[in-house]
């Protein structure tokens, strides 16, 4: 059995396969080819059964017929074994009836890795935790507020979830990564947070996302990334908020959590049609300026509009009127704006989309969704939690 806390290295693979192929595959390639290669005392199996070696984890993508990704091995060989034991695996050549290829990145030294925390964490320990005997009312008082906030942290779900007091009651949920990014949020009055507490998202969190108008709020890093990719996988995300690459939530202050918050955008416009999220150029877009905060969709698909729309919006401005258009945008049917609920009801499978002067708001969108139109034009949209992905939102002043 092999005992985590004797790893001395990690060896890390990079591998590209010419097919589809599962993981199972890739392991079985790596037993099936390295056996009887370096002789009985240094057989893979034999290893891993002694534990002198750990698991192999495997991640991988298939992407266009091809499999690419990256294998993680712990040793507590030595140097020269760990490098003789990395460089067999470079002679893989199939996997299954594909062809492979199997480089080696880097070795990692886990205890230099070890030894630089132990320095770090010695230094901080050495400007913070030696108490100066000097009374500090406000660091007093700040303790007392401190415990106040933790003591209102609730426990939901069966996985016991850290989260603010409001998540159960609340319409919208905001989720985080960890216990910490929850205590940050309540010190600034924001109670409606749930922390995922690793990168495995809790089924709690896509139950309550089916329930709830969902807001990501992971940290700015690999590791929030990581966490991001998973939660847009698994759960009914509606919005995306980032804090700045390389902060953590747990660190930031109120004006940041509320520009954070204020900038977040639709799920989808982070992801491309593949569904992969590409979340650097969605940080570059927000930082640049290109995205806007919630609107940004509909103000993108107020770009370039048919002429006879703009005819029709002419003809109702002032009117307070609903017209139901046809998919050639001739006058199917006209209500007015204060029934237009009643006028969705009647509507027929010849109404390809809707126009009026007046703010449409979430009722409306998601009648109309129902009743399958297609656009809805208006000056403004308002309190637009979800947008229903059957449907555009034109917008024309």
């Amino acid at each position: 059995m092999y005992i985590p806390e004797t790893t001395k290295y990690q060896v890390h693979l990079k591998f590209e396969i010419e097919g589809v192929v599962e993981k199972s595959d890739i392991i079985g390639a790596i037993f099936g080819q390295t056996e009887g290669l370096l002789g009985e005392d240094m057989d893979l199996r034999d290893l891993q059964r002694s534990g002198r070696i750990g698991r192999i984890d495997v991640a991988s993508e298939s992407k266009k017929g091809e499999t690419k990704g990256e294998i993680l091995i712990s040793s507590s060989l030595d140097k020269a074994e760990t490098a003789v034991l990395a460089a067999s695996l470079e002679t893989i050549e199939r996997v299954g009836p594909c062809s492979g290829r199997f480089n080696v990145k880097k070795i990692e030294d886990i205890r230099i890795s070890k030894r630089k925390h132990i320095v770090g964490r010695a230094k901080e320990i050495l400007i913070e935790s030696f108490e100066e005997g000097i009374i500090d009312t406000n660091e007093i008082l700040d303790q007392v507020r401190e415990y106040a906030r933790i003591e209102k942290i609730v426990e939901i779900g069966d996985e016991k979830l850290p989260a603010g007091p409001n998540v159960e009651s609340s319409d919208a949920i905001i989720i985080v990564e960890g216990r910490a990014d929850v205590i940050n949020l309540l010190r600034y009055g924001i109670k409606n947070a749930i922390a995922v507490e690793g990168t495995k998202v809790p089924g709690i969190i896509s139950r309550l996302c089916e329930q709830k108008t969902a807001t990501a709020f992971p940290d700015g890093d690999r590791g929030g990334d990581m966490i991001l990719k998973e939660l847009l996988q698994v759960a009914e995300i509606d919005f995306v908020a980032i804090c700045p690459r390389g902060r953590s939530v747990e660190d930031m202050s109120r004006k940041e959590i509320i520009k954070a918050m204020r900038n977040k955008v639709p799920a989808e416009l982070i992801t491309d049609a593949g569904g992969t999220v590409n979340i650097e150029s969605y940080v570059h877009s927000i930082e640049e300026g290109a995205l806007k905060p919630e609107a940004s969709e509909l103000e993108s698909e107020a770009v370039a509009v048919d002429k006879t729309l703009l005819r029709h919006m002419e003809e109702l401005h002032g009117e307070n009127l609903v017209r139901f258009l046809s998919d050639d945008y001739q006058t199917t049917g006209e209500v007015p704006f204060s029934d237009v609920e009643a006028g969705l009801k009647k509507v027929n499978s010849s109404t390809y989309g809707l126009i009026t002067d007046q703010t449409v708001n979430q009722v409306i969108i998601d009648m109309a969704s129902a009743k399958k139109i297609n656009f809805i034009a208006a000056p403004d949209f308002r309190g637009i939690i979800k947008k229903p992905v059957n449907i555009r939102l034109l917008k024309i002043p």
